[in-house]
């Protein structure tokens, strides 16, 4: 069981998913009001997970994270509120389960988990995290060329982005790795339903990943290992497909 501010965990627990390749559960927990508030969640989170730890129908689930007696798949889970006790939300999946009356509940299957990344050969990795945003005429995408080994582009909708940035990202691609993502967080970056300069299947064909359903905050750290571990695009590309539902 591990603790930890609430404003990072889903990431944290996407990170130690994609290099926990055993079966006992690793369960991340936290609390969204301090002991000074009333009604401090912090020691009824910790009970929750602790359970949750224990109970061998969470053996082989990987990472989840357990926060308001719910149960979340790292790979799904989302900080999706900033004050409210039950922030954390599933979108498109839904929990694992839940705890009542002292026990685990699931309600669901467990995740599918590809297989566990290697350990990093190196440790100076960057990764560039760029959101398209309306009006965006690629100034701050060229400030990225060159700083970094691989770039995640969190793209409007299901994968487009304005034609004004096209042909910078195809210029991008073919120096280090680009993985195209989507800013909305819950459902998967298409392959072949817009053919248009800018959209997915035009996108691709220049040379970016599909990230599939991963996010980007998600698609940058799974880009990040794969590089720090000295994948090549080849392996990159195949490793995103994985990872796609």
């Amino acid at each position: 069981m591990i603790t930890q501010g609430t404003d990072t965990i889903e990431e944290t627990a996407f990170a130690l998913d994609l290099r926990h390749g055993h079966e006992q559960p690793v369960v991340v927990t936290g609390a969204m009001r301090n002991p000074t508030m009333p009604g401090p969640d912090g020691p009824a989170n910790l009970h929750a997970a602790v359970l949750a730890a224990a109970d061998p129908r969470l053996r082989g689930a990987g990472v989840v994270v357990v926060l308001n007696d719910e149960i979340h798949a790292a790979r799904h889970v989302r900080k999706s509120h900033t004050t409210s006790p039950a922030a954390f939300t599933s979108p498109g999946a839904g929990p694992l389960g839940r705890i009542a009356e002292n026990r685990v509940r699931l309600t669901s299957a467990l995740p599918r988990r590809p297989a566990a990344l290697a350990p990093p050969r190196r440790r100076d990795v960057r990764v560039g995290l760029y959101t398209v945003g309306l009006g965006d005429d690629g100034e701050l995408l060229a400030a990225w060329e060159g700083r970094c080994d691989g770039l995640v582009v969190a793209a409007f909708g299901v994968g487009h982005v304005p034609l004004r940035l096209v042909e910078g990202l195809e210029r991008f691609s073919a120096r280090v790795p680009v993985v195209l993502s989507s800013r909305i967080g819950n459902g998967p970056v298409l392959t072949g339903t817009y053919g248009y300069p800018g959209s997915e299947k035009d996108l691709i064909g220049r040379g970016l990943v599909p990230a599939g359903d991963l996010g980007p905050y998600r698609a940058r750290l799974l880009l990040h290992g794969l590089l720090a571990h000295g994948a090549d695009r080849e392996l990159i590309a195949a490793t995103f497909v994985g990872h796609a539902h």
